[in-house]
């Protein structure tokens, strides 16, 4: 049986504006999808004899993660928090380490949350040919079938077949220039680096105790101090602050002489640009992909996104348009990669697009901050049924809440009462209060802040469902 660990930590910002580093591309509904990136990659699980997945995702994106598994049935899924990023090869040994906790000597199927396969059946005949070669103690890594001389990927040179389902590796190469790739592409004798991997658990850290030790040492460290809320598994933070950056590549995979490669050709792609994302869509007789309220004339070989308002594009080609709720990107898509360079002027001017949407997730709902000003914000809150905020205090803002669907029990400092649809209240300034959603419909309602100061951090938490931090009583 394969123990799936899925890879959904990172904060790429190359699909900005969807993409932000509160709400990366792992978790997007790209193009048409009903699933996100995160939930499409647990569904191509399906006719693999498989255990419940394991999640690996940073700390702040936690609930998104709980709240997109919960989506598609797969609850039981543990959740293991990254302190901090440090890269693949230690977010692996964890996930290792605590496989060895449950199984005897399980196999790992490492998968990133964020690539796009399109050939199910081709991708499960591939991890067949890497389980039969996982269990002869190869650590097997997946090598796309190259579809052009890409210049953004690695490569894998294969060397001997082994026993007819695989390859071993030869050597690893750095991303090439177009001339290498071209021959690359030209030889059959190389593949793309997907950054997806089979084997033991027990392999892996013997693997990597031969080469990175202290890596092992930190992994253990850190995990023989975790705690445990909910389904979420934090590592000891401390322990995992001292563990090394290294990828697995790095670390083991140009190390090891048991690495073995399987070709995958199932129409892979790790989308990293709009570009890509781009050659994938379906498009229409003018290639044109387009979503939402759009309005094309004499266009050609473009991606227009419009998530909220109408979009007009007229006599372009080859443009990437995309709108959000507070940012517009238009690109030539030969110049998708310098989107990063938007990403770093925005953080630069210290704004927030590059951090978050205007629209908020949290554990018990969502919210939308839909105006603001020197001392007021709007927001448009959506608490999911059974779902309660945080019994919490503010010392710099008062709120008035209006419902305008639902209904809403309410603790306002020593009161509780109900609040439905055309009602409201009022929480004055350092007044203790919470907001729950006691029925079976999502509570909407609209909060108007007045003060001083609004920022988010202007929370005291006195009680919290989610594990989040509360005020320590003297």
């Amino acid at each position: 049986m394969l123990y799936p660990v899925i890879m959904a930590g990172g904060s790429g910002s190359r699909l900005w504006p969807l993409s932000r580093e509160l709400y990366p591309k792992q978790f997007l509904r790209l193009g048409k999808s009903q699933l996100t990136m995160l939930q499409v990659t647990l569904d191509r699980l399906q006719g693999l004899e498989c255990a419940v997945p394991w999640v690996i995702c940073n700390e702040q994106h936690r609930f998104i993660a709980a709240e997109q598994l919960r989506e598609v049935g797969v609850e039981e899924a543990g959740i293991l928090l990254e302190p901090q990023a440090r890269n693949t090869a230690p977010a692996i040994a964890m996930a290792a380490l605590m496989a060895l906790e449950h199984a005897h000597d399980p196999l790992l199927l490492i998968l990133p949350a964020d690539h796009v396969i399109t050939d199910i059946p081709a991708f499960h005949r591939s991890v067949a040919s890497a389980k039969i070669l996982a269990e002869g103690d190869h650590i097997v890594t997946f090598g796309i079938v190259p579809s052009c001389p890409a210049t953004g990927y690695g490569y894998i040179k294969k060397g001997a077949t082994i026993d007819c389902h695989g390859f071993a590796v030869e050597r690893f190469v750095e991303k090439p220039d177009l001339e290498a790739a071209k021959r690359y592409m030209a030889s059959s004798d190389y593949l793309w680096n997907s950054g997806m991997f089979l084997f033991k658990a027990s392999r892996y850290i013997e693997e990597l105790n031969l080469y990175r030790p202290e890596i092992v040492d930190a992994c253990r460290a850190s995990l023989s101090g975790r705690t445990q809320d909910m389904h979420f598994i934090r590592p000891d933070p401390a322990a995992f602050a001292a563990c090394a950056s290294e990828s697995v590549d790095y670390a083991v995979m140009e190390n090891s002489s048991r690495v073995a490669v399987v070709p995958m050709d199932s129409g892979w792609s790790d989308v990293g640009s709009w570009s890509a994302l781009w050659e994938i869509a379906d498009k229409d007789a003018d290639h044109n992909f387009s979503q939402g309220d759009v309005y094309q004339v004499q266009t050609n070989d473009s991606y227009i996104c419009a998530e909220h308002r109408f979009v007009g594009v007229i006599g372009v080609q080859d443009l990437i348009v995309v709108e959000t709720k507070d940012a517009v990107l238009v690109a030539h898509k030969d110049s998708v990669q310098d989107v990063k360079k938007v990403v770093e002027y925005l953080k630069s001017q210290q704004r927030h697009e590059h951090l978050n949407h205007r629209e908020i997730y949290r554990p018990w709902g969502k919210y939308d901050s839909v105006d603001c000003g020197s001392r007021y914000q709007v927001k448009r809150i959506t608490v999911n049924p059974g779902c309660k905020l945080s019994v919490q205090m503010h010392h710099h803002r008062a709120e008035h809440w209006i419902v305008v669907s639902g209904t809403a029990r309410v603790q306002n400092g020593e009161k509780f009462y109900l609040v439905t649809e055309n009602q409201s209240t009022f929480i004055p300034v350092g007044q203790v209060h919470s907001l729950e959603n006691p029925g079976v419909i999502p509570l909407e309602l609209i909060e108007v802040q007045s003060g001083t100061y609004l920022g988010e951090d202007d929370i005291v938490r006195f009680e919290d469902l989610y594990g989040r931090a509360v005020e320590k009583s003297e």
